[in-house]
């Protein structure tokens, strides 16, 4: 066994398999949530408030920006084999945080979805640990063997890739901060059917309960099934109560309504309506910026003249006094306020507040506060009223061109300067 240990060759294979493994994983796993800075936010800011760390809620935005930049840099240099000692060192530090956080939130879930992979890709708590107890080991036997891992850059090149990653993370994190995440995950993407996504199929699984029978004896209370329920009369009965044993299918959109106290419930008219419906989405509005009000109330203006419906959904209180400063702030807005489920409306889309364009129940564009466009003519004549599908694929391919491209062209510029430096030691020395 200690012979094939000391075979430089497997350690080699050994080190840059892994490198790259867990290289491919952080860039994954970095570049889909700094795609989605408000997605991080917002999953930060869900652990902040479940451990009890509210006063942190602040720095949550900026920390999440930073956690997922760092995230995508290191798995850059991992692939890269840049900087190896720093690199190991940084990331076996990274998954010691996260392996004891993984196993307590595993254990006692304040959070059900730990959110490592933003909305991409949704995996359990115990398969989050897991996943996080192999890496960990990993990324150990990478830093252990570090040095038979190839040299395949300068130093000086090294680290001009680690700076250019997180320069890169950086700019693509503030472009979908001020537009929207260049790929959507969530069940409310363009060309959703609303309606259909709330659909559960006839042969789908159902939620599956059991009811627990409580019974009291001396003061001690205890939990029944049908089947064991005590026969004596020492036990008194208590209560019954039904209890979750299994659970179902779960549609991908299934907390969507929309009411308020004038109109009642018009979700129908949303989902099932013909027609065209913009939806201004403001989870909050005491947080939502009022930069854009002449656009926006242009827009409801716009919706008016040409018979389409035009809500405004909140979390806030119809009848509060955050929502009356903003109708003050909005110049006036005069547009009708609805309230909806905040976790859902900041699924629907990332900007407080956000517009939405539905027609026949179907998403068919979205933007965010800063680029809502100007309506110049009606919406069955123009392209903003035609379904704006995006090609996630393609988006991909741009990303990863986008990052390669000027790369390659930075570390050609520095390899010339390299050549030029050492060809004037050369001529220095004659």
């Amino acid at each position: 066994m200690s012979n094939i240990l000391k075979n430089t060759t497997l350690k080699t294979f050994v080190v840059v398999s892994f490198r790259i493994l867990i290289g491919c994983v952080f860039v994954f796993s970095g570049f889909v949530k700094v795609i989605d800075p408000f997605g991080g936010f917002y999953k930060v800011e869900d652990y902040l408030v479940a451990f009890g760390w509210d006063f942190f809620i602040p720095l949550a935005f900026v920390g999440s920006i930073l956690l997922s930049t760092a995230e995508f840099l290191l798995g850059i240099c991992l692939l890269f084999g840049a900087n190896m000692r720093t690199t190991s060192l940084l990331t076996m530090l990274f998954m010691g945080v996260m392996l004891p956080l993984t196993l307590y939130i595993a254990i006692f879930n304040p959070v059900t979805d730990c959110g490592c992979f933003g909305d991409a890709l949704i995996i359990s708590n115990w398969e989050t640990f897991w996943k996080n107890v192999v890496f960990s080991f990993m990324i150990v036997v990478v830093f252990l063997w570090r040095d038979y891992s190839p040299k395949i850059f300068t130093q000086r090149t090294e680290w001009l890739i680690a700076i250019y990653a997180g320069f890169f993370a950086l700019a693509l994190a503030w472009f979908s901060y001020k537009n929207l995440p260049i790929i959507d995950f969530r069940p409310y993407k363009i060309g959703t059917d609303i309606h259909k996504s709330m659909e559960i199929p006839e042969d789908a699984p159902r939620d599956e309960y059991a009811t627990v029978l409580i019974y009291a004896k001396d003061g001690v209370q205890q939990e029944f099934t049908i089947e064991n329920y005590p026969q004596d009369t020492l036990w008194t009965f208590v209560d019954a109560k039904s209890k979750l044993v299994k659970k179902g299918y779960e549609p991908p959109i299934h907390d969507f309504t929309i009411e308020n106290s004038e109109m009642g419930d018009i979700t129908d008219i949303v989902v099932e309506g013909q027609g065209y419906t913009f939806l201004l989405i403001m989870p909050k509005v005491e947080k939502a910026s009022t930069s854009k009000r002449n656009e926006i109330n242009a827009v409801y203006d716009f919706a008016r003249r040409h018979g389409y419906n035009f809500f405004a959904l909140t979390s806030t209180g119809l009848g509060s006094k955050e929502l009356k400063e903003y109708i003050i702030e909005a110049g006036g807005a005069e547009y009708p306020f609805f309230n909806t489920d905040e976790t859902t409306l900041k699924t629907i889309i990332r900007s407080n507040p956000g517009l939405v364009l539905i027609k026949d129940g179907v998403i068919i564009n979205k933007w965010s506060y800063a680029n809502i466009p100007t309506f110049d003519q009606p919406l069955e004549d123009s392209a903003f009223g035609q379904l704006q599908l995006r090609n996630n694929k393609k988006t991909i391919a741009c990303s990863v061109i986008g990052f390669i491209i000027p790369l390659l062209l930075l570390l050609g510029l520095d390899h010339l300067i390299g050549l030029i430096q050492r060809k004037r030691k050369k001529y220095s020395r004659r």
